[in-house]
């Protein structure tokens, strides 16, 4: 049934013309002027009533936010901290604002609308509502005024604030869910909540991911496992790179490559997965890389080829004091020297690791607080392994792979002054070579 329709009886039960104030008279005499019957110019004075006292509070409103805002900016432009324009871009000022115009609807609608009881009544529940609304948007202003303002402090900079904001916010929006339903049903919100033990186990499923998020957020906090700003590998998902945001339900990392992968929180709890910010504190990062040598080219060493390697400096005391420890050894022991398996004897490869560990040692990018070793591995099919284990003075990884690449180039060419090879499949080129020098034997006159 349209308002226009209503009768007069309708008029009577909405209206109580006893008690009808100044302001509605002068309206309801002012609309004479267009002769229409006495219930629709009531009907249309109301309506006209409600629209302006509607369309001065969205005024007031306006007017009132815009000099708040207006006036904070100004202070801010002068302040030197950074609060207040967390304040202002979170929209608290603007939020406060809103209390105004409801308050004052809330105070002066039963004094203009004294003789509508039914309206009044209705007014007042819908002013109750955008009260609870106002709470909630200024609290949720404050909670994101208290994350953004947490994030510029170093202390808390690489804890998960986000998640801790958005749950806080999940709270307010329940809470104030629960008290507009009970404002528009007239239920108590105790007996509301009560109800909604029926509804957990559905709930729990709705909110599966919300929950697991909260709960890894809380264990990632406390046991200190992800910081904002650590580098952290995670295969599985194809994440390697830095982490850039810990929110409820998410964890962002940017990659080396600048690509961004997402990771569910819940995830760092039930996945297993690398973080590098133990390297990063320490000050040193790991060079374990090793140099394959063909198993063939290992020898002892004569005394010429002894005397010649002498030459290069980083090895000449070693030499002589090994030599030294050598001939002692071998004299003592009465060793015949015409079998070179007896005694004691020099190797290329014990020279060549000796050479490359004081290489590292006089090394000014290498860590000498930490473990550095040249040692052997277990020897394969492709040879034997001359691991390089060591650590750099920089976490830097341009700096890393550049001090790496030259230690090992520098390595790489030493080899050969040592008589040794490095392993190398063979190659198409080695292959037909073997080829031709096959068929030139097969063609040879000998044969």
């Amino acid at each position: 049934m349209s308002l226009i329709a209503l009768n007069q009886k309708n008029i009577n039960d909405i209206i109580n013309f006893s008690e009808l104030n100044v302001i509605y008279k002068w309206f309801f005499d002012f609309l004479g002027f267009l002769h229409l019957k006495e219930h629709e110019t009531h009907i249309v004075t109301t309506v006209a009533l409600l629209l302006a006292f509607t369309l001065v509070m969205f005024t007031l409103d306006y007017i009132l936010k815009n000099i708040f805002i207006v006036i904070a900016r100004k202070y801010a432009t002068l302040s030197k901290t950074k609060l207040d324009d967390i304040i202002i871009d979170n929209k608290v000022l603007h939020n406060i604002t809103h209390f105004i115009p409801v308050a004052l609807a809330r105070i002066l609608f039963p004094i203009f609308f004294i003789g509508f009881p039914n309206v009044i009544n209705f007014v007042l529940s819908l002013t109750n509502l955008l009260f609870i609304v106002v709470i909630t948007l200024l609290l949720r202003s404050i909670i994101r005024t208290t994350r953004d303002y947490a994030k510029t402090k170093p202390s808390l900079a690489d804890k998960p604030i986000d998640s801790y904001s958005q749950v806080a916010s999940i709270i307010l929006y329940f809470f104030s869910a629960i008290i507009i339903f009970s404002i528009l049903t007239g239920q108590d919100p105790v007996k509301f909540l009560v109800s909604l033990g029926a509804a957990s186990a559905i709930l729990m499923l709705v909110f599966k991911d919300t929950i697991m998020g909260f709960v890894a957020s809380i264990q990632v906090s406390t046991n200190d496992m992800v910081r904002v700003g650590d580098w952290i590998e995670m295969a599985k998902f194809g994440a390697d790179g830095t982490v850039l945001e810990i929110n409820l339900s998410t964890v962002k990392v940017q990659n080396f490559d600048k690509t961004i992968t997402t990771i569910p929180t819940y995830l760092l709890i039930s996945d297993s997965f690398k973080n590098y910010r133990g390297m990063q504190n320490s000050g040193g990062r790991r060079i374990k890389r090793s140099i394959n040598i063909k198993m063939s080219s290992i020898r002892f060493l004569d005394a010429h080829e002894i005397n010649k390697l002498k030459k290069i400096q980083l090895l000449k005391p070693y030499i002589e004091e090994r030599q030294q420890e050598i001939d002692a050894y071998n004299i003592n022991t009465n060793a015949d020297q015409s079998m070179p398996v007896n005694g004691r004897r020099m190797t290329n490869i014990g020279l060549f690791r000796a050479y490359v560990l004081r290489y590292a040692q006089q090394n000014q990018n290498i860590h000498q607080e930490f473990h550095l070793m040249v040692r052997h591995l277990q020897p394969t099919e492709h040879g034997l392994p001359i691991e390089l284990y060591m650590f750099t003075n920089s976490t830097v990884w341009a700096f890393y792979e550049n001090v790496m690449a030259d230690i090992f180039d520098h390595v790489l060419a030493t080899i050969d002054y040592f008589h040794l090879e490095v392993f190398e499949l063979p190659s198409s080129d080695d292959v037909r070579q073997f080829i031709a020098n096959s068929n030139e034997l097969s063609k040879s006159p000998h044969q």
